[in-house]
């Protein structure tokens, strides 16, 4: 199905451009060099020990820790000199690793759907952590009523007393920080939404996927549950594949990306669905 950027709905943005590489952060410190180096990795699929330490411009004992320590967040994984994304087709990285990467692309999209959300709506917010960036751009925007089985999201909500929060019920995972199973796909089943706004972990010809089945499961009740369907994905989910299959393209009313995705991805997604919206950068 050709896509388009024009529609009812959440308005378009400006065109799209060619993925700028990873620049250095602005702010020093561990933190910010780590999430650099988890940039560099996803981008690329793998880089040598080397290579990381000529273009962080940090010792190889540095760099070790640093690696050491995302290795344990289920980021990055390092054999033979190599270091490559784990967190890709198999295995996601951990919430809180994942809520502050990309935050450029997830402010500026959030920022854009902000502009057409009224007061009073209802919205479904998955576990991803595009959904958090919406709630903190949503700050304006009063009342509202979020569904969601995040709690990343349900701690965005506590200091709103203009929030009505309903949580989902669920297991909880501490990966996601967020409830999953079947009671949250039961209480899912029993709400209608105006809005229903998800992410996803990759894409490829016209279908998003998750690592996870068990996610999968909620985001197909979430999308079920919400009468506009919006997906946020972001300029480096083009590069990453995943394992199960949640909803094709065409499902949404609106795909929106930010403005550093690349031409080629682009045209792919305005062939696959039904709208395309490319946010404006937010500085």
């Amino acid at each position: 199905m050709a896509g388009s950027d024009e529609g009812a709905g959440i308005g378009s943005g400006s065109s799209g451009e060619e993925a700028a590489p990873p620049t250095a952060p602005t702010a020093s410190g561990q933190t910010a060099r780590r999430h650099l180096i988890a940039d560099i990795v996803f981008r690329r699929g793998s880089v040598t020990m080397d290579e990381l330490v000529r273009e962080i411009g940090v010792s190889l004992m540095t760099l070790y820790r640093d690696i050491a320590a995302l290795e344990e967040a289920g980021v990055l994984t390092r054999q033979r000199g190599k270091v490559s994304a784990l967190a890709s087709g198999l295995h996601e990285a951990g919430a809180s690793f994942r809520l502050a990467t990309n935050t450029e692309a997830k402010s500026e999209m959030a920022s854009h759907i902000r502009e057409h959300i009224a007061p009073g709506s209802s919205i479904v917010l998955d576990d991803s952590t595009s959904a958090a960036w919406v709630l903190r751009a949503l700050v304006d925007v009063t009342p509202l009523t979020v569904i969601t089985n995040s709690l990343l999201v349900a701690r965005e909500c506590s200091a709103r007393p203009d929030v009505k929060l309903l949580l989902t019920g669920g297991e909880y995972q501490p990966w996601a920080e967020a409830m999953l199973g079947p009671s949250a796909l039961a209480m899912l089943a029993t709400i209608r939404a105006d809005y229903c706004i998800l992410s996803a972990s990759g894409l490829e010809e016209g279908v998003v996927y998750h690592p996870y089945q068990d996610v999968v499961e909620v985001k197909r009740a979430m999308l079920r549950a919400g009468r506009h369907k919006i997906l946020m994905l972001d300029h480096t989910k083009f590069n990453r594949r995943a394992l199960h299959a949640f909803a094709e393209l065409k499902e949404f009313d609106t795909v929106l990306v930010d403005h550093h995705i690349g031409e080629k991805d682009l045209a792919m997604l305005r062939e696959y669905s039904q709208r395309v919206v490319v946010s404006e950068p937010t500085s």
